[in-house]
C-alpha cells in the first residue's frame, strides 16, 4: 500500500491514497493553518472507525441480519505530554434495523475489535480501546 501526502501551504496538505482518492488535512489557525481540512490526527480515528464499521457490516450481512444503518462514535483521549498519543479511544456503534439480533451485534462487535480491524488493533498497542453498542429499531 502506498500514499502520497503534499504539502500545500501553511499546515495544509492533501493526501492521495493508491485508489486515486485525495483527502484535505489542516491545522488550526493557531498553529498556522486555515482550519480548511481533517486534521491528521482525526484522520487516525476516521480510518479506524471505517476499518471496524466494515467488519461489523460485512460480519453481520453474513448472519444475515438486516442493518438498515450503521454509525460509530468515536471519543478519544491523548497524552498531554509529546508525542501526544492518544490514551484512551473508546468506540460506540448506533445499528438500527428491523428485528436485531442483540447477540449477533455484539459478535459481530467483538470480532472487529478482536480479530479483524488492523487499525483497532494497531491503536489498541498503545490505547485503551473499548468498544460498546446500542440498537434502534
Amino acid at each position: 500500500m502506498n500514499t502520497t501526502v503534499k504539502w500545500i501551504d501553511g499546515m495544509m496538505m492533501v493526501g492521495e491514497s493508491a485508489s486515486g482518492h485525495a483527502i484535505v488535512m489542516d491545522g488550526p489557525e493557531e498553529l498556522g493553518g486555515n482550519n480548511l481540512g481533517v486534521r491528521p490526527m482525526e484522520m487516525l480515528l476516521l480510518g479506524m472507525g471505517g476499518c471496524t464499521t466494515v467488519d461489523v457490516i460485512s460480519t453481520l450481512k453474513k448472519m444475515r441480519e438486516v442493518v438498515d444503518d450503521c454509525r460509530v462514535e468515536i471519543s478519544a483521549e491523548r497524552a498531554d505530554e509529546h508525542p501526544k498519543v492518544f490514551t484512551k479511544i473508546h468506540l460506540h456503534f448506533v445499528i438500527s434495523g428491523n428485528n436485531l439480533n442483540e447477540k449477533k451485534i455484539a459478535k459481530a462487535v467483538s470480532l472487529s475489535a478482536d480479530k479483524y480491524c488492523s487499525a483497532s488493533i494497531m491503536l489498541g498497542k498503545m490505547a485503551d480501546v473499548t468498544h460498546d453498542f446500542s440498537i434502534n429499531d
